[in-house]
């Protein structure tokens, strides 16, 4: 089964490129194609479907069916988010650790991929430190 070729001259030496090559990446411009179809109908639909009668009891706030009292506007502390933020961190952290940890044993690998690691836990632990510095850390 001999395998269909196209063949691009460019200045001084030719291109040998593959058919399968871009048929493998139209699969994926169809697949994406279809996603975003999909997408749109299933909102176009919703707006058509859903029924829109705005009262005043509807257009409310909503406060967990509490009629809401005062102003809308509230503090919050910005220390919550610096420990999500330090959550998320640590949760892609451990997302690189464990399939690192499956290359590092096959052969050829264990070098270089252990340099790589090590800067990325290097950039962690400034990042970790610079928030240990400002106090961030500290539950107050």
């Amino acid at each position: 089964m001999s395998e269909q070729t196209v063949v691009v001259a460019a200045d001084t030496y030719d291109v040998v490129v593959s058919a399968d090559y871009f048929q493998s990446y139209s699969v994926v411009g169809l697949l994406a194609v279809v996603g975003v179809l999909f997408v749109a109908v299933a909102f176009g639909a919703g707006r058509l479907l859903r029924p829109v009668v705005p009262t005043p009891e509807k257009l409310l706030t909503y406060e967990c069916g509490v009629d809401p009292v005062g102003e809308g506007w509230a503090h919050t502390q910005v220390r919550y988010y610096v420990y999500a933020f330090l959550y998320v961190i640590f949760a892609i952290d451990s997302i690189f650790l464990f399939p690192w940890a499956t290359v590092f044993a096959d052969p050829g690998y264990g070098a270089t991929t252990l340099v790589e690691m090590f800067i990325f836990l290097g950039f962690l632990a400034v990042g970790l430190l610079y928030a240990y510095k400002k106090g961030v850390l500290a539950w107050t």
